[in-house]
């Protein structure tokens, strides 16, 4: 998965609270386990006038232009905006994979639903829960300043605010290393590949009968 140690972006405000995984990405796109293609479909029923299906061209579909991130001034957001609860819902994984293949590194709410949490982190998103009243100042700063950047700051647990405020976050010291690292589940246990293949290779020399059929 992609390394975050620093990201510097444009901030997409979803007013909302309690979104679940099915908003973030509706079940009938859940057919493919590629882990991309998927960011065109994200919001789909909020994105889109017409009812989204697997394989359509997205591109001949009507837009909803209430819609947040259909609007103009929010077009390249790399970072997301929202409520509490956000990701709440089933456990698909595919919903940290639409917002990724979207576009976007990080999300910033009060809080996250528990498996969404822990899904995000393992491919690559940066989840920054903040104080209720401080997600309240950012939507009105977002919405009073077109072209709103925020500066995540991973390494040190801070984001920084156009004007330079520093607000600091709390993260999970492991889930943070691996962010820094780019580390997935499978990239960890390839972290020790050669003590993993030098097991194998004694546990072969000492029962060379299991393996008979397998050389």
């Amino acid at each position: 998965m992609k390394k975050f140690d620093r990201h510097e972006g444009l901030v997409a405000p979803l007013d909302r609270a309690n979104v679940d995984t099915d908003l973030i990405i509706p079940k009938q796109f859940l057919k493919s386990i590629k882990r991309t293609g998927f960011g065109v479909n994200l919001f789909d029923e909020l994105r889109y006038l017409d009812e989204g299906e697997p394989g359509q061209d997205a591109s001949q579909r009507p837009l909803n232009s209430d819609f947040v991130l259909n609007q103009p001034r929010y077009q390249g957001a790399s970072i997301l905006l929202t409520r509490r609860n956000f990701g709440c819902g089933s456990s698909r994984e595919h919903a940290p994979w639409a917002l990724e293949d979207f576009g976007f590194r990080a999300v910033i709410a009060p809080s996250f639903a528990d498996i969404f949490y822990n899904n995000a982190f393992k491919n690559g998103l940066l989840l920054i829960p903040l104080a209720e009243d401080t997600v309240d100042r950012l939507f009105a700063e977002v919405a009073a300043s077109e072209g709103y950047r925020l500066d995540v700051d991973l390494e040190n647990q801070r984001v920084t605010t156009p004007s330079g405020e520093i607000i600091e976050f709390e993260v999970d010291a492991f889930r943070k290393q691996c962010l820094l690292e780019g580390l997935d589940d499978i990239g960890i246990t390839l972290k020790d590949e050669a003590a993993i293949r030098s097991f194998q290779d004694k546990h072969r020399a000492a029962r060379p009968w299991l393996f008979r059929d397998s050389a």
